[in-house]
Order: structure tokens, then sequence, then C-alpha cells
């Protein structure tokens, strides 16, 4: 007797959308097109079935700014999207640069987070010598490197401290490409109280002289890494010659927003790093995901309050919420021909779990967790503040007509989230890594258990 039946859904499959029942048992695919009968079943006709988003760029804010944002939330915004594991960011209070300081998020996370959920940890000078070990403790999702200051203290802005980072390890580094030395250079072109002088101080040269810089030394070092949302489209031709070594992320922000317009509609709330720039560059972008550079979309959700983004410019934070709307945005892109839905799976699911290892997740196939969500590909409304479970309680697309809802999200067969609700008990777990499956099966199977 399967646990659930899912009947009559139109399935991304790998190998194309087909209409059939899933069968699920212990949180698994076991059975796909005509399944037998099971204790609950679910009735998705006149809905697509796709693998549940894999974000693998959010910041959840725990510890040190709870007010913003926490796991809970965080998880419970992600869920609500269709988001059903995430990838959270280091540059918390204190920062995630020591394995107690990983043990402490994940032990933050259990009972807490109803989506899987990896935590990064922050590279930087002190804890160079550590960062081989620390990338393959369970429950890591790698490294993170910040070349440019964000939100935080972590930053490692010098080639010789970014050489030896790159060094100290072998998983997939990722990477906020921004060239510090440019930024401090360039600080008083941020003029006060216009937002829309926040790409011409963190200008294009600083995305691209970063990224070649990285790339360099990352081929130097023989190191993987996946720069993080892409802006510019100088920086393409880069990634392009570099795919030995180089991965790379775009976000649904820098694929829907275009300057000066998003800064004179929203402000500060538009305000990100690396910013939103002109159309030239999105359209560059979006080139980029039709002729297969991009290999990820992430939200790089980064919530700050509304009373704290009204801050004047350039004081205001840099930031925007993003991990619940990923998935109804980029829908709407789908909806209006701008992508297949087929890419979308591949940049939202397939393709998150083949960049960083991911055991299990990322398409929907016969052993894979059952990490699902059901979407209505033909609902249309107004994207409203009250469906928002982030803490932060705004977005940059609230009044947006979007075409492309979530309904329902499950995550291992069980269901997470529906009809904008989050509901069940959390039960998220570490998402598991092939390049740490070792550690993990260590630290969780049998003594002398082969993995």
């Amino acid at each position: 007797m399967l646990d659930l039946a899912i009947r009559g859904g139109r399935v991304a499959l790998p190998w194309g959308v087909t209409e059939g029942d899933l069968g699920i048992a212990q949180g698994r695919l076991v059975a796909l097109g005509r399944v037998g009968p099971a204790a609950e079943e679910l009735d998705a006709r006149g809905l697509h079935i796709l693998p549940g988003v894999i974000d693998t760029q959010v910041h959840f804010r725990e510890p040190g700014a709870e007010h913003k944002e926490d796991l809970l939330t965080g998880g419970d915004a992600a869920v609500t999207g269709g988001v059903t594991a995430v990838f959270e960011m280091p540059n918390t209070k204190p920062a995630t640069t020591t394995a107690a300081l990983l043990a402490d998020k994940l032990a933050r996370a259990a009972g807490r987070m109803r989506c899987d959920h990896a935590f990064f940890v922050g590279a930087s000078a002190q804890n160079v010598d550590e960062l081989a070990a620390l990338e393959r403790l369970p429950g890591c999702a790698g490294v993170k490197i910040f070349m440019g200051s964000s939100t935080g203290s972590l930053l490692v802005e010098d080639d010789t401290t970014l050489a030896r980072v790159l060094a100290a390890g072998r998983r997939r580094a990722a990477v906020h490409a921004e060239d510090e030395p440019r930024l401090r250079a360039r600080r008083t072109l941020a003029a006060q109280g216009s937002p829309e002088t926040h790409p011409v101080w963190r200008d294009v040269e600083a995305a691209v002289a970063a990224t070649s810089r990285l790339l360099r030394l990352a081929r130097d070092a023989a190191r993987p890494v996946h720069v993080l949302h892409v802006s510019t489209a100088e920086e393409l031709p880069l990634l392009a010659e570099a795919r030995d070594v180089a991965t790379v992320e775009v976000t649904p922000h820098h694929l829907t927003l275009a300057a000066p317009d998003c800064y004179h509609e929203l402000g500060t709330r538009a305000q990100m790093n690396p910013p939103v720039r002109d159309v030239r560059h999105r359209d560059a972008l979006w080139q980029a995901v039709r002729d297969g550079l991009v290999d990820v979309l992430g939200s790089d959700h980064a919530p700050h309050t509304a009373a704290e983004k009204a801050t004047p410019y350039p004081e205001s934070p840099s930031g925007m919420p993003g991990v619940q709307t990923l998935l109804p945005v980029m829908l709407d892109h789908v909806a209006a021909g701008r992508l297949s839905l087929e890419r979308l799976v591949d940049l939202a699911a397939a393709g998150p779990a083949r960049v960083f290892g991911i055991l299990g997740k990322g398409r929907i196939a016969r052993g894979y967790d059952a990490d699902l969500v059901l979407v209505d590909l033909a609902a249309r409304r107004r994207l409203e503040g009250a469906w928002l479970r982030s803490r932060a309680g705004w977005s940059p697309y609230e009044g947006r007509e979007l075409t492309g809802w979530p309904v329902a999200t499950l995550v291992r067969g069980r269901l997470v989230a529906r009809d904008g609700e989050p509901i069940g008990t959390p039960a998220g777990r570490p998402v598991r890594f092939l390049d740490s499956m070792r550690e993990f099966c260590a630290s969780t199977c049998n003594p002398g258990a082969r993995w």
C-alpha cells in the first residue's frame, strides 16, 4: 500500500511533461504512471506537478537579526511559494565560520523548518585552515566567499587570501563577485537620497573585475566556483569561456526589474548588491538563459523591514525578500513565453541538484525524494501582501498581476503548504550531498556501515 497517490496531474518528468499518477511511500517516489491504492490520495486534475524548487541562496537572518526573518518564517515563506529546500547564507550575527556555529544553525532548524535545508560556511582570513574540514560536515552546503562587502562582516577582498581560500577545499564554492577596492573608491558616487545611483556606485566594472580575478584564481587552484547573482552583460562572455571551473546563477529580480524605472517606482526597495541594472543587462541575462549558460535560479532572499528600507539612501540596507515569489514570478515569465516550463524546472530544481551534488532531489523519478509543487499554470491573480509569509512583510512585486501560482507543496511526501497556507508540523531535514556523504553516514549510520 502506498502512503500517498497523486492522481491526474500533468507531471514534469526529466524527459518531458506527461499526464499520470505518482505513488509515494516512505517519503520517496516509488511509482509513476498508473499507480495502485494508497492510504491517502491527492487530486491534481488541472494542475502541473513540478519538482520542488531548490533555492540555493537565501538569507534567513538567524541568529542576530530575527526581527527581519528567522528560520521558521523564512521556511514558511519558502514552502508557501513552492520551495522545498534552501541553502542559507553565513552572513548572520555571528557569521557561520566554525563547526560549532554550523551545528547551532542545524539545531535551530530542527523542528522549526518545513523545508529541507543546508547552511553555507563563510570564508575569512581567520578560518582558511579549517575550511576543507568544514565544507564536508553534514548539513553544510559548501563555502561562501564575499569578494565585495554586503550585509554582515564577511569579506575576502585581496587575491592572496582568495587564493588561499580556493586552495583550501574541493567542493564548489559560492561567490559574491564585486571588487571591494573599486567599491570603496567609488563610494562617494552613491548620492544622498538617490537610490538610482546605486548601479553607478557599484558599477559594471566592479562586477567584471571581481569575476575576472575569481576565474583566474579558481583555474589556478583547480577549484570549481559558482558565481552568484550575475548582473552584467560583460561578465557573460567571461563565464562562457570558464565552463571548466564556473557555474552561473541569476536571480528573478535581475531578470524582471530594470533601472532606472525600478528605482523611480520602488526607491530603496529595489536596492540590491549587485544592483539591478538597465535593460541592456537584463536582455543579456535572458539571452544567457536561452543559450544554456545559466545553471541555477536563486532568489537571493535578503529581507529587511519596511522601516529599515525606508532609511534614506545610501544608509538604507541592500536586499529584498524573494524566496516565496521566485516560482510565481518565473511562472509568469513562462506564461509570457520568455522561457519554457522545462527550462524553468532545470534552472530551479535539476540545475541546483547538478551543480551542488545534491542526493535524491531535483527531479521527479523513482527513488527520489517526493519533493513536489503542484501549480496552476492558468491561475492569474494579483500578488497581495496578505499572501506573504516573510517577517519582512513586503515584496517588490506587490500589486503585480502574475499568471501561474503554486497550489500545494510536498516535502518528502508530506503536505507542507496548501492554498497559500503552511500546514503540518515542521519536519525539514538537512540536505544530503555526494561530497559529504561519508561524513553524513559516519554521523547517522551504524558503526562500520558502508555508504
